[in-house]
């Protein structure tokens, strides 16, 4: 792939295919800012896992990939497929989502 240019989709837009696998697709009615948003805490947490598995921290290591479950089910990319639930619903997920990540990161 690319780097530049965007992974293939499957033909309904739910999937991307990436190295042959296919992988839930960012549900695309999540405004732009808020999707970087929540890429930010989903690599922040990928980050916290892999140093908490270096050092060895089951506590840290179980939280962290606790925040990046948050952030990929925000991401409609876990739980319920957003092509399944209403936009009000679909909405209430990522603000929700980002709302709990936000003051986590504060905490």
């Amino acid at each position: 792939m690319n780097t530049h240019q965007p992974p293939e989709t499957t033909p309904d837009g739910h999937h991307v295919i990436i190295g042959g696998r296919k992988w839930r697709a960012t549900d695309p009615s999540i405004p732009e800012e808020i999707a970087a948003r929540l890429r930010h805490h989903l690599m922040s947490a990928r980050r916290a896992v892999r140093s908490a598995t270096t050092a060895g921290d089951a506590t840290a290591e179980k939280a962290a990939r606790a925040r990046v479950h948050q952030a990929k089910v925000a991401l409609g990319e876990r739980g319920t497929p957003w092509w399944d639930q209403p936009g009000e619903e679909r909405r209430r997920r990522w603000e929700q989502g980002l709302a709990r990540l936000d003051s986590e990161a504060q905490s």
